[in-house]
């Protein structure tokens, strides 16, 4: 028998913690920052074939907290990255989750409020100040041509700068935009489906949800909105619905903590989901899989993931799964 050295003892321990939290976790798990030091190794490479799905942030609105990260998410395929959203902070949880930026292919947004658009602009930028020299498509309604031109000239002396200075290639002919307002086929490439379908979300017009049919698995993304006939058709038998969700009965103590805010409550009732309805959207859709994400409250410690699924499991029978900023599924 060998003798229990310190390390042994040590790596031991990690690996029954580990294991311990696959088991709390229902089959969901929190993405390796320890990818991001090495910029992808080769078991991250390995680790990226097939379909992965990471929540990057959780939370809803544009207000930072301590608790989650604003709204975004990437889906690989096959080591390609698909970015939907781009709230504050997107570009170093990209870092966290292990995906390097240089390797930014394709990014979507679902609709122009700041909480899911903050970073778009930046995410372009502090991809190409990592490295990258490949070229970058960006979906989105109106006016995402016109926000992503401006953006390039507001940041234009920094670019230029950095163009002569270190050599790199030039940012502009990198990107291109391409800008929609009707529902139906986004993009298909060698690795995935991308399909649109025009959401409830008011004052936001247009508003979009995005379905991903890759080979291996079909996963949905709700944007914001209130239940919607068109959602519910548009994820019909997906493998995983990411919906967006609010806690109606814990909105009040969250408006009297925001100063200035007495429509909020208004349009946050009238422009997203409760964590009742939620549930059932995911039924008459049929998913396998409904992850409750964009949540509002979202620093609110109060509302545990129980009271988050009780509404939902109550119309739905499938995997119901709280997001976490990080989270893998």
């Amino acid at each position: 028998m060998k003798k229990m050295t310190r390390r042994r003892f040590v790596a031991a321990g990690i690996s029954a913690l580990a294991a311990g939290q696959a088991l709390l976790s229902g089959g969901a798990k929190t993405a390796s920052a320890g990818q991001a030091a090495t910029g992808g190794s080769s078991s991250a490479d390995k680790k990226l074939s097939g379909t992965r799905l990471i929540l990057l942030g959780t939370a809803g609105g544009p207000r930072p907290n301590k608790v989650r990260s604003s709204p975004a998410q990437v889906i690989l395929v096959n080591s390609v990255p698909y970015v939907v959203d781009c709230g504050s902070g997107v570009s170093r949880q990209l870092v966290m989750a292990g995906v390097p930026l240089l390797k930014l292919r394709r990014v979507f947004l679902t609709h122009h409020h700041s909480d899911h658009n903050a970073d778009y602009g930046n995410l372009l930028l502090l991809a190409w100040a990592s490295g990258l020299k490949t070229p970058v498509d960006t979906y989105g309604p109106p006016p995402i041509e016109k926000m992503t031109k401006l953006y390039f000239e507001l940041n234009a002396y920094d670019i230029d700068t950095r163009i002569a200075d270190e050599q790199r290639v030039p940012l502009v002919p990198l990107v291109t935009v391409h800008e929609f307002d009707k529902e139906g086929l986004v993009m298909r490439d060698e690795n995935v489906k991308v399909t649109a379908t025009l959401v409830h979300h008011p004052p936001v017009v247009p508003a979009f949800a995005f379905r991903f049919d890759a080979a291996d698995r079909s996963i949905v993304i709700s944007g914001d909105t209130t239940p919607s006939d068109n959602l519910i058709k548009l994820a019909q038998g997906a493998d995983v619905l990411v919906h967006e969700v609010i806690h109606k009965p814990s909105l009040a103590k969250l408006i009297a903590r925001i100063p200035n805010a007495e429509k909020l409550l208004e349009h946050i009732v009238a422009s997203h989901t409760t964590h009742d309805d939620v549930g059932k959207v995911a039924k008459a859709a049929g998913v396998k899989t409904l992850v409750l994400s964009h949540i509002v409250p979202s620093d609110d410690t109060s509302v545990t993931d129980e009271m988050w699924i009780e509404g939902a499991r109550a119309h739905f029978d499938g995997k119901v799964i709280v997001g976490k900023d990080l989270m893998e599924i």
